[in-house]
C-alpha cells in the first residue's frame, strides 16, 4: 500500500490542523494506521493509531484529549485532528500502515508516507 501525508503547515499555539494520508494499491481496510512524529533532534515518537475497521484509537499521553485520529475506508483516508497545539508539537509528521491491529511501535509498521511538516509558533 502507497501513503501520503497531507495537511501540515504552520498554526500558532492552540491552533488547530488536520493532517490527511490518502492510500491507494491495496484495500486500505486490511490495516491499521498510525501516525507519528520526529522532531529536529529527536527519534520517530508514536502519536496515535486505529484499527482496521476504526473502532479502537490509542494515543500517545501527550497528545491524549488533543489529537483525533480517524479514518473513512470508503474513499482510503486517515486522518488526524490536532487541536490545541503546543509549540512541542512540532515535528515532521508520519502515516503508517500493517497489517494486523493497530501498535504504538514504528518497527510494527510496513508502510510509511512521506511525511508532513506541523510547525507550531508561540
Amino acid at each position: 500500500v502507497q501513503l501520503q501525508a497531507s495537511g501540515g503547515g504552520l498554526v500558532q499555539a492552540g491552533g488547530s490542523l488536520r493532517l490527511s494520508c490518502a492510500a491507494s494499491g491495496r484495500t486500505f481496510s486490511r490495516f491499521a494506521s498510525g501516525w507519528f512524529r520526529q522532531a529536529p533532534g529527536k527519534e520517530r515518537e508514536f502519536v496515535a493509531a486505529i484499527s482496521r475497521n476504526g473502532y479502537s484509537t490509542y494515543y500517545a499521553d501527550s497528545v491524549k484529549g488533543r489529537f483525533t485520529i480517524s479514518r473513512d475506508n470508503a474513499k482510503n483516508m486517515v486522518y488526524l485532528q490536532m487541536n490545541s497545539l503546543k509549540p512541542e508539537d512540532t515535528a515532521v509528521y508520519y502515516c503508517a500502515a500493517r497489517e494486523g491491529g493497530p501498535t504504538i511501535t514504528n518497527y510494527d509498521y510496513d508502510y510509511w508516507g512521506q511525511g508532513t511538516l506541523v510547525t507550531v509558533s508561540s
